[in-house]
């Protein structure tokens, strides 16, 4: 893979042409995530941990279509163990087991393991979740706005950060990926990212000498290459995981995906465009 950062010349594009692209994005997801939420209940898919429900490990020689045919509860996922021949996570929407139990020892299947989450201790886990990336995301808004103590500089990273989870939420509604506490943690992670590539422009930009542009380059050539070496990692992480069957690390490495390459795309969009303002029109107004 070829990790040499181009040089682009933002002297060609004027402010508004950069920030349309990434703005547009913005608004979409947005539009996404209210629609999804003004016709299912939920921005996203919910996995097991904030809806209820019950897991079951068992053991058994029929095809997953079978098994699907042996319970009368709607299967809401079925996931064949890595490394363990005829085992398979079942999981269901309800959180009475008992039934489920009788149906798969009538059908011959060893039980390894149930697992129930009620329904309110479930809720409990989703205002949790949500709580812990609100706190997760004030925190960083009030660092950086510490860290700069000027209104633009400090909501160019903001911005950024909250696009970098807009979109992701956005894709994984899309492609019905469940929001569990692995895609929780993923989330939480691209704050971190988003915030440290977007803190290593600003720093070139507002700290460093040089002229905006030489300094956006120097911010590039470091953020793309660390940017795109991460993306370029999680993707082979996604693929390994999904070939070996290993439950969570796919989604985790998709919603990773996502959210990094939408962040070279705030970054050095939205966030250069509301730099530049600020270094060539909002000092001097």
């Amino acid at each position: 893979m070829d990790l040499s950062v181009p040089t682009v010349d933002y002297s060609e594009y004027t402010n508004r042409e950069l920030v349309a692209i990434p703005l547009a994005m913005l608004v979409v997801s947005i539009g996404i995530l209210a629609l999804a939420t003004a016709l299912v209940g939920s921005p996203v898919s919910l996995g097991i941990e904030f809806t209820g429900g019950t897991e079951m490990q068992i053991v058994t020689d029929d095809s997953p279509e079978e098994i699907r045919a042996t319970f009368d509860e709607e299967i809401a996922s079925l996931t064949p163990i890595s490394g363990q021949s005829g085992t398979y996570q079942v999981t269901f929407q309800t959180d009475d087991a008992d039934p489920l139990i009788d149906q798969a020892e009538s059908a011959g299947y060893e039980i390894e393991s149930v697992g129930e989450r009620s329904a309110s201790f479930a809720a409990d886990s989703q205002r949790q979740a949500v709580l812990g990336i609100g706190i997760a995301f004030a925190g960083m808004a009030i660092l950086v706005f510490l860290m700069f103590r000027t209104f633009i500089p400090s909501i160019a990273v903001v911005a950024s950060a909250f696009s970098d989870i807009i979109i992701p939420l956005a894709l994984m509604r899309l492609f019905n990926i469940e929001l569990s506490l692995g895609t929780v943690a993923a989330l939480l992670m691209l704050i971190g990212y988003s915030v440290d590539s977007d803190l290593l422009l600003n720093n070139h930009v507002l700290r460093r000498r040089g002229d905006f542009y030489t300094s956006t380059f120097r911010a590039m050539r470091t953020g793309v290459t660390m940017t795109v070496t991460s993306i370029a990692a999680m993707i082979v992480m996604t693929i390994v995981a999904s070939l070996l069957a290993i439950p969570l690390l796919p989604e985790v490495g998709i919603v990773l995906v996502f959210g990094l390459t939408a962040d070279l795309m705030n970054t050095y969009l939205l966030n250069v465009s509301l730099l530049r303002y600020y270094k060539y029109e909002g000092i001097a107004t």
